[in-house]
């Protein structure tokens, strides 16, 4: 089982932070200041109207609304969202948590190149 990944160990690692003001699925929401929707990087979530969608929309919902969090951009996707890898106040790795605890999504093995150790 893949173990809990840690935030960075330093803030100058982070490319921009925020208070998630809106989630839009399982693995893309809005954080404020941000122009751009943040497509969570590692992290592959069942969409909207398919089966799992909405648990695993509830369960980032659960995670991340109203909370700050630090991200570290990835890449832009062909939607032009940011793709971030993004960490809770308390420095857990939003993709490894919803992984890990709920199994409502599992890591995105095409881009995080087995980051999270589950591929």
């Amino acid at each position: 089982m893949p173990t809990e990944v840690a935030a960075p160990a330093t803030p100058s690692r982070f490319d921009f932070a925020g208070q998630v003001t809106r989630v839009v699925d399982g693995d893309t929401f809005w954080i404020n200041g941000q122009r751009s929707r943040v497509r969570v990087w590692g992290l592959d979530a069942p969409e909207i109207g398919n089966a799992g969608g909405s648990t695993a929309t509830a369960q980032l919902a659960g995670l991340v609304s109203g909370h700050s969090v630090q991200c570290r951009m990835r890449d832009v996707d062909r939607y032009g969202r940011i793709v971030g890898q993004c960490w809770l106040p308390d420095g857990r790795d939003i993709a490894a948590t919803m992984m890990i605890s709920s199994g409502t999504a599992r890591e995105y093995c095409r881009f995080s190149g087995n980051y999270y150790g589950t591929c």
